[in-house]
């Protein structure tokens, strides 16, 4: 056999073997009940759930509290289907947080907190399209 057809086989094998082992790594998306229920099940991996801030009836953003020495926050998040559930992130708030339209809260649960890893923020665009009126000034 050529050592050719021995490199290709084996570069193949390699590519197999990563994609095998990254797709056990990679996590759905599911609901705050869903995420309770698989750690009382004792499934330890990593959850990620989608949400908004909790919002008062003004639209004013709520629930955000960032600790004494900035380096964590804790806020609100509320699922797809409109269960709330504090979050714990311990890193310091990211800047955007306040203004985004979705957040992905990447964890798990820990003594009825979800304790989040990583936060993945949808902030609204500055190219989307905005109605624009003019007036004339005579």
């Amino acid at each position: 056999m050529k050592t050719s057809y021995i490199f290709g086989l084996v570069i193949i094998a390699v590519a197999v073997a990563i994609i095998i082992s990254t797709a056990g790594d990679a996590s759905s998306y599911v609901t705050f009940k869903d995420a309770k229920e698989m750690a009382e099940n004792g499934d330890e991996s990593s959850i990620h759930v989608v949400g908004q801030l909790k919002k008062n009836e003004h639209g004013k953003v709520v629930g955000i509290q960032p600790s004494q020495d900035k380096l964590s926050v804790t806020f609100v998040l509320v699922d797809e289907n409109g269960q709330e559930q504090r979050v714990f992130y311990k890193e310091p708030m990211p800047t955007d947080l306040m203004k985004s339209e979705n957040v992905v809260v990447i964890g798990s649960y820990k003594n009825d907190i979800f304790m989040a890893d990583k936060l993945l923020l949808k902030c609204p665009s500055k190219y989307q399209e905005e109605s624009i009126s003019i007036s004339e000034a005579n």
